[in-house]
């Protein structure tokens, strides 16, 4: 609702980036509210369809789009695939061709701007993988445009994750209107201007514009273009609405170093939440009881048999005791779309909270989950 309000001065559709949280309780909550979807594999075009989410609103990304995959979007009359690759284009008009359709594209285009984030979550460099470089995309729209399956309807980019300011965005918006101009030089039009998503949450001291300042910023941008914008919001929606609840198991100390360690360790671990372990990432923990007992220098870890295991390092905590329950906060983005069960860790449940009404979205794993799918040999 903040980003259809901010943008509602002009065409826009927002699509939701299901690979920050693809529960089909969440995704069917941004179908009732008429939002779209941005996906990136073949199960995330299946959630979106399962949760309801109009096919004429799902924007196809990612490098690696298999023939599958592909077939079964077209299939779906999906709104856009967004191109990352020459050969990429030449699938999608051999698969629209032996289907006997029309492959509706965007093509990703690369603008190197620097997003001014974590090396992992930057997409928009010229060293990164996605996307097809600005200077090569001119040569593919034109080679698309003699194409008899496919139809030229956009032009997108998305220069990464987690941005905490407007400058990287408005710089790569320059660069796509300036190639815009160069595409309806040689007559063809676009329709939709994909701007991707990005938009970043205050995980620590991180002061990330508000979706209103984005909102005017872009628009002032996009004075005297005629197109739809899609945007594609993920973290920013969702990710300080998820909170992950664990239990602490043991409290110790370890010395004979330089100083001594103090370790929390919980039944949380990196298999359910692997920001910390993956990026260094903060996530703010908290007792869910308040208390007045002193602070302490902790690492809170998990247990999994690896030392980069860990929730929070060398951070203050009020001292806890077995038994008490840690609040890991801001984990409602690549939380559970990024676990995992290593260790032969069952996964934990999933909860939605609505005012005073609380409904499990996801029950918790077992045992037996855990072997789903499995087949034993027949041994002699």
């Amino acid at each position: 609702q903040a980003f259809d309000n901010g943008f509602s001065d002009i065409g826009h559709l927002t699509c939701f980036a299901v690979k920050s949280c693809s529960n089909l309780a969440i995704l069917q909550q941004f179908a009732a509210m008429g939002a779209g979807a941005d996906i990136v594999s073949g199960g995330e075009l299946f959630r979106a369809l399962k949760a309801g989410i109009d096919p004429k609103k799902i924007i196809y990304s990612g490098v690696g789009k298999t023939e599958a995959e592909i077939r079964e979007a077209l299939f779906a009359d999906i709104l856009l695939f967004n191109v990352e690759s020459p050969q990429e284009l030449d699938r999608l008009q051999k698969l629209a061709a032996e289907l006997g359709t029309t492959a509706p594209v965007s093509f990703r285009i690369n603008p190197d701007v620097d997003p001014k984030t974590h090396a992992y979550i930057s997409t928009g460099l010229a060293k990164n993988k996605f996307g097809i470089p600005v200077d090569e995309a001119l040569e593919e729209y034109i080679r698309a445009h003699a194409m008899n399956n496919v139809e030229i309807l956009g032009v997108s980019c998305h220069i990464g994750s987690q941005l905490t300011q407007i400058e990287p965005f408005l710089e790569a918006l320059n660069k796509v209107k300036n190639f815009v101009g160069r595409l309806q030089e040689k007559g063809i039009d676009i329709r939709y201007l994909d701007l991707g998503g990005g938009l970043g949450i205050t995980y620590n001291d991180e002061e990330p514009p508000p979706p209103q300042a984005y909102a005017e910023a872009i628009i002032k941008e996009m004075q005297n273009m005629d197109c739809t914008l899609i945007l594609e919001p993920g973290r920013v929606i969702v990710g300080n609405a998820g909170i992950l609840l664990t239990e602490v198991q043991y409290t110790k100390v370890n010395s004979g170093g330089e100083k001594e360690k103090r370790f929390v360790i919980v039944d949380a671990a990196m298999n359910d939440l692997a920001r910390p372990t993956l990026y260094g990432a903060y996530h703010e923990i908290q007792p869910v009881k308040q208390t007045d007992a002193p602070l302490q220098m902790v690492d809170v870890v998990g247990p999994i048999c690896e030392t980069g295991d860990f929730m929070a390092r060398d951070r203050k905590l009020p001292q806890v005791r077995q038994g008490d329950l840690l609040a890991i906060m801001s984990s409602g983005a690549y939380g559970f779309t990024m676990s995992s069960n290593y260790n032969s860790r069952p996964r934990a449940a999933e909860v939605l909270i609505d005012d005073d009404e609380v409904h499990i979205i996801r029950r918790r794993e077992d045992y037996d989950d855990l072997i789903q799918g499995e087949v034993l040999l027949k041994l002699p």
